[in-house]
């Protein structure tokens, strides 16, 4: 199961961004049964405060119907104790913290992001996965 983090899917929205037709990728046309993966319940003020305060509605649609997509967890007292562990170890921001807690006590297999400073490979409680690591998607 696959955890994502805010910036992959801001480039997702975008049909003509290289990194986001690959993460796009992940979420089939095709209907599937349950959800595609799994992200903190804060990605919906993280991606939607932008669009929706610019009136950018087209925007605003494309992640919102990214976010159904998505089995968006909340961040409960146990969650938010994996995320003080895991920021004091990696020296993460408070919501960076909560996102990779999220991940990895949801038991997700990878992290989708693309913020390479704040989640280096080195972490070890999740593979970290980069979307220039994805298959590329031909235009």
């Amino acid at each position: 199961m696959d955890a994502f983090d805010a910036d992959v899917l801001i480039y997702a929205a975008v049909a003509s961004h290289d990194l986001g037709r690959r993460v796009r990728a992940l979420f089939p046309v095709e209907p599937v049964e349950g959800r595609v993966g799994i992200g903190s319940v804060l990605l919906v003020p993280e991606i939607l405060t932008k669009p929706l305060r610019e009136n950018a509605t087209e925007e605003f649609n494309e992640l919102s119907a990214l976010l159904g997509r998505l089995d968006l967890l909340p961040t409960d007292k146990a969650t938010a104790e994996l995320a003080t562990a895991l920021g004091a170890a990696y020296g993460l921001r408070a919501a960076d913290a909560v996102h990779l807690a999220t991940a990895v006590g949801a038991g997700a297999t990878r992290f989708l992001t693309n913020n390479r400073s704040a989640f280096p490979q080195s972490i070890s409680e999740i593979d970290i996965v980069y979307p220039d690591e994805l298959a590329e998607i031909p235009d």
